[in-house]
């Protein structure tokens, strides 16, 4: 039997044991879009990329011991034909009279009605417990894991965290890129997470309540992962806010800057106060980048619309909400987006990172016309 894996199973691992397993002396065919995606992958410094070149290798060593009969079929296709990889196995497939087997859903659609055989595999679901999760405890506000250094956890609550130390053993490479794997191959597989930013180097992952950032090189001096959960959850009154700015939450404040420094407690609030609209009977959506807000399924969470908050903006506008969080205003363009909005009438919840309140004001100055500010705070 003749099999042409796609990118699809080699990045996941199943090529291997399915060829380990069933098709012991089959003939495998490499196309070479495959390896020049693969190589693509890991050349922007992407998980999979790495992952698939080691499947590469596994099988090779399977063709080394006699398992398999490997070859590489087909022409290594230009940069600017990477987006068309999928009609190129297709076509490698045809012209190998092999079956080809894909665990991508339109991939099968299309191989099945031009009449290619083809095998598909379920995406696999994932039950053994994410290593990453086992650094975390009831107290745990987030993991920092880097290689050649022990690794490290804050714990408490807001206003009361400690760095300890959770291992003398410094975590090694090897280690991170396990953890790292793990991490994306459950995001691709679980609905409730996703891969929220994947850029050269660096990718950001909301892994159900878990907000994950892996860096690599050139982006950083070496690999490493942050993990931070949400460990409050609070509603609004457990604030315990005064009668009067509770009444004025509820009647007359559209326009909110929720300020303070990193690991304060701003998201935990800004989280209650979405809560808290929806239960006023008001339709509440969030702009953000990464979604790392914990709330409620009737409070949908936008992210940027191809790239840009503009356009998430623009959509909004049309959803028209009564309240939108956005977390976070950060650059000039962000504050910008916010005021339009506000002006637009929707009532608007900034997240700033900011000292004083009177610093999240300063914020402003300069970005939006002074005059303006009192109608849009």
């Amino acid at each position: 039997m003749i099999i042409v894996p796609d990118t699809s199973v080699i990045i996941d691992g199943r090529i291997t044991k399915l060829v380990k397993s069933k098709y012991k002396h089959a003939k495998v065919v490499i196309p070479e879009a495959v390896v020049a995606e693969l190589e693509h992958q890991a050349n922007h410094g992407r998980e999979s990329g790495f992952k698939g070149l080691e499947e590469l290798s596994l099988l090779r060593k399977y063709a080394d011991e006699g398992i398999i009969e490997l070859e590489y079929y087909g022409r290594r296709p230009m940069v600017s034909e990477l987006k068309d990889i999928d009609d190129i196995i297709r076509n490698v497939a045809e012209e190998a009279k092999g079956c080809l087997v894909t665990s991508d859903r339109i991939q099968y659609r299309i191989a099945k009605s031009k009449g290619i055989e083809v095998i598909y595999l379920k995406k696999k679901k994932v039950a053994k417990k994410l290593t990453i999760l086992k650094f975390f405890d009831d107290e745990t506000m987030s993991v920092h894991l880097k290689e050649k250094v022990p690794p490290l956890a804050k714990k408490g609550k807001p206003g009361e965290i400690k760095l300890v130390k959770l291992s003398e053993k410094p975590i090694t490479e090897k280690e991170l890129r396990k953890i790292a794997r793990e991490i994306i191959e459950f995001a691709k597989v679980d609905p409730d997470s996703f891969i929220e930013i994947e850029r050269k180097g660096a990718t950001v992952v909301q892994l159900r309540q878990l907000r994950i950032a892996i860096a690599r090189p050139p982006f950083s001096d070496g690999l490493e992962i942050t993990a931070v959960r949400p460990i409050a959850n609070v509603s609004l009154e457990d604030y315990a806010l005064s009668e009067k700015l509770m009444e004025r939450l509820k009647e007359r404040a559209e326009g909110i800057l929720v300020a303070g420094p990193p690991g304060a407690g701003k998201s935990t609030f800004s989280q209650a106060l979405a809560e808290f609209y929806k239960s006023q009977g008001k339709i509440v959506k969030t702009m953000e980048s990464p979604r790392d807000l914990i709330v409620s399924d009737e409070i949908t969470q936008y992210a940027p619309l191809e790239g840009d908050m503009e356009k998430t903006a623009d959509i909004l506008l049309l959803v028209r909400p009564d309240y939108t969080i956005y977390d976070e205003l950060r650059k000039t363009r962000d504050f910008r987006i916010f005021a339009d909005m506000r002006l637009a009438g929707v009532g608007m919840v900034g997240v700033v990172h900011a000292t004083k309140a009177i610093d999240a004001i300063q914020r402003l100055i300069g970005r939006v016309e002074l005059g303006m500010i009192p109608q849009i705070v």
